[in-house]
C-alpha cells in the first residue's frame, strides 16, 4: 500500500477520535475523572482540530499520489469514502447535539449515498469514477460549515450576531445537492443511464 493510501487511512482512523472528543459526557463520569471533565470543557476544540487534520489531509494524499504517480484504483475509490465518512461523522454529531436541522444532514449524507451508488455501480462495470471538481469545492464548503458549526459560529460572534455557521451550512447542503446532479450528468453515459 503507497503513502497516498495509508493517508487516507489516517482520515478513517481520525473519526472515531473525533466522536470520543466530541461527546459530552454524563455528569457522573465527568465528576470521576479528570479526563472527561478535560474533554467536557475543552473536546469541542479538539475535535474541531481532528476534524481539520482529517480535511487536509485529504488535500495531501491527492498531492502526494499526483506527485510521485501514486494514483490508484484503490485510492479512487477510498479517498472519497474517507471524506464521505468523515463528513458524515461530524453531521450526524451536529444533529444529535441539535447545532443543525436534521434535514441539512440528510440532504448531505442523502448525496454521499447517492454517489456512492454510482460508484459501486460503475466498479461492477469495471469503471472508476473520480471525483470532480464540483464535488471538491461542496467538500471545502462542507469542512468550513461543519468547523463554524461545532465552534459554535466562533469567531463570527465576535463581529456579529448574525448565523454565519448556519449559512454556510446551508450553501453546502444546496451545492451538494448541485454537485451531486452534476456528478450523475457527467457519468451517466459512461453508466449507460438514462436521466
Amino acid at each position: 500500500m503507497n503513502l497516498a493510501n495509508k493517508i487516507t487511512l489516517l482520515r478513517i482512523g481520525l473519526i472515531p477520535l473525533f466522536f470520543l472528543a466530541c461527546q459530552p459526557y454524563p455528569s457522573w463520569l465527568v465528576n470521576q475523572s479528570v479526563v472527561f471533565q478535560y474533554l467536557n470543557e475543552y473536546g469541542g476544540y479538539w475535535a474541531v482540530s481532528i476534524f481539520i487534520i482529517a480535511s487536509v489531509t485529504d488535500k495531501l494524499d491527492g498531492d502526494i499520489a499526483r506527485k510521485y504517480n501514486q494514483i490508484t484504483n484503490l485510492g479512487k475509490l477510498l479517498d472519497p469514502l474517507a471524506d464521505k465518512l468523515l463528513v458524515s461523522a461530524a453531521l450526524i454529531v451536529m444533529v444529535a447535539q441539535r447545532l443543525i436541522p436534521a434535514w441539512i444532514a440528510l440532504i448531505i449524507i442523502g448525496r454521499e449515498v447517492f454517489v456512492s451508488g454510482i460508484r459501486i455501480m460503475a466498479a461492477a462495470k469495471g469503471i472508476v469514477l473520480a471525483a470532480d471538481q464540483h464535488g471538491k469545492l461542496k467538500l471545502v464548503l462542507q469542512v468550513i460549515g461543519i468547523a463554524a458549526v461545532l465552534l459554535r459560529n466562533d469567531p463570527f460572534t465576535y463581529i456579529t450576531s448574525f448565523r454565519v455557521d448556519y449559512t454556510i451550512m446551508l450553501m453546502a447542503a444546496i451545492l451538494t445537492v448541485y454537485s451531486g446532479y452534476m456528478y450523475m450528468r457527467n457519468n451517466y453515459k459512461a453508466l449507460k443511464l438514462e436521466l
